[in-house]
């Protein structure tokens, strides 16, 4: 699912073409286009999908909007490790860190 997600502007990059700003999703950070918001300020809340900020957003609701996308388990569905909730999904387990063989030189 690809979904429009409030986010924190945190960093702009004015000297980038096209615009780009860094945005924080509750935690996780991602680079965005902000062409279509370009007036945008460092503090102020987009919303972005597919990368690119589409409108401004006030604070009250992308904070709404972020606590009720972590309630839902969107978040992490959005931004979570893709293999890790493709195991999940699957009924599977996560992938496991390699164990010692043995056959190492000791």
């Amino acid at each position: 699912m690809c979904l429009a997600v409030p986010g924190k502007v945190v960093a702009i990059d004015d000297g980038a073409e096209p615009l780009t700003g860094l945005i924080d999703f509750g935690g996780v950070q991602k680079k965005a286009c902000l062409e279509y918001v370009s007036d945008v300020k460092v503090g102020e809340y987009v919303i972005v999908h597919v990368g690119f900020a589409l409108q401004r957003l006030d604070e009250e609701s992308a904070l709404a909007s972020l606590k009720l996308f972590e309630e839902l388990g969107l978040l992490e569905e959005e931004f979570g490790d893709a293999w890790e909730q493709a195991a999940k999904e699957a009924g599977g387990t996560t992938v496991a860190e390699p164990q010692d063989s043995g056959s190492e030189a000791r």
